[in-house]
This record gives C-alpha cells, structure tokens and sequence, in this order.
C-alpha cells in the first residue's frame, strides 16, 4: 500500500490522489484487502469497459422518485411499486423494470433465442423442439392419438419419466391428468360408464334395442 500522511490512505494508480482507504471497495483477494483503484476510477474503468463492449450507459431518473415509487428505466414512467415484480436480490427488493417492460423484454429474449414463446416452452419444459412435435403428429396421421380429433396441440409426457408419449387434443390431454397417468383409475371409469349408460343395441336391419344400465336410478319427475 502506498501511504502518505498515514497508513488509512492509499495512493490510486488511475488518478494519482492519495485516498482514505474508504474510497477504496474491499477485495479479499488483494493483500491489503482493498480494490486496486478508488471508487470514483473503479467506477469510471467499469463505464468505460460497458461502451467499449457495446452497452448503452446506464440510465437514471430525470428527477426524484417519490416514496413508495419505482422509475422504470425502459419506459422512462415513474410507478407504484406494485406495478414491479419482487426481486428478493435487489437491495430495494423489486426488478428494475415495471411489469409491462419486464414482460415485454421477455417476449423479445424468447422470439431472439428460441424463435417464439412455443419453442422456449417446448425446449424447457420437454426438452424438444417444434420439429420432433410436427414429427410425432405425422406418425399419428395429424389427428389426437386418442380421440382422432383434428390439429392437436399438446403434447403428452409421463409425469414420472418426462418422456414425451404424443400430441393429443385439449381434453384426452386433461383427462390423462385428471386420472394421474393410472391405467387402473381409467379402466375403474371404463367399467363404470359400461354399468351406467344406455346401450342401443343392433337386432335386425334397422332395428334396435335399447338396454337399461346395470346400476344407477332414473333422475325424478320434478329434475
């Protein structure tokens, strides 16, 4: 460390001054415990390196920002802190940017990155892409692969394994759900719409019977 005056200053290489050593950040890994530069330079150096690299200066506030506000950088409007989202690592315990622009800068990383927000979801949450779901719904013949129904558009993957099964319709992909993948849960509801339902069933040519169901009661006159 370089001193004058006192072993609490430290001379700056960048500027030249002999500083309190307060002006100085900690760094552990130096042997004096304090940051090669002062404050002011460190600050300076970091600004410098942000242009060189292409990043615009960090913008500020026009003016003060009320209590209980938050100025969001992106669209330049002073807000309530209730239109920005927690962020438990900030130091003021809310993003930088207001909900809107927060939203806004995610669609844009996802349609840069992924191409739309249909292939971040595909690629996060099934680790596939848009071309292995257009893959599988032609092996089934563009329909759901249970019910048949046209232009599918979810996919279907075990809950256990996260293997990717197939594309189904809105509603065999909720009632896959909705039973918890059980195969026994879905043949208990086979047996019981079997006992419960009316059957038509084929006598002669254009003739029919219809059976009564094994189990339940007819709904009362006043239903």
């Amino acid at each position: 460390m370089s001193v004058s005056g006192g072993s609490d200053e430290k001379e700056c290489p960048q500027c030249g001054r002999f500083l309190r050593t307060t002006e100085f950040h900690k760094n552990q890994r130096r042997s004096d415990g304090l940051a090669y530069y002062c404050k002011q330079c460190a600050a300076e150096r970091s600004e410098q390196s942000r242009r060189n690299r292409g990043i615009r200066p960090a913008r500020k506030p026009p003016g003060p920002v009320p209590d209980g506000s938050k100025w969001c950088p992106d669209c330049g409007s002073v807000k309530t802190l209730a239109e920005f989202a927690r962020a438990k690592a900030r130091a003021d315990g809310y993003h930088t940017y207001c909900l809107v622009c927060h939203s806004a800068r995610g669609r844009e990383t996802r349609d840069r990155l992924y191409g739309g927000s249909r292939e971040y979801h595909l690629r996060r949450r099934y680790g596939i892409d848009g071309a292995v779901v257009a893959e599988l719904l032609a092996e089934q013949g563009g329909v759901c692969a249970i019910c048949g129904a046209n232009d599918p558009q979810h996919v279907d993957h075990g809950h256990r394994t996260g293997w990717v099964r197939g594309i189904l319709c809105f509603n065999c992909n909720g009632g896959l759900g909705q039973f918890r993948d059980d195969p026994v849960l879905l043949a208990n509801a086979i047996t019981y719409l079997k006992g419960t339902t009316w059957r038509r069933a084929l006598i002669h040519p254009g003739v029919y019977r219809i059976s009564s169901p094994a189990r339940g009661r007819l709904p009362s006159r006043s239903s």
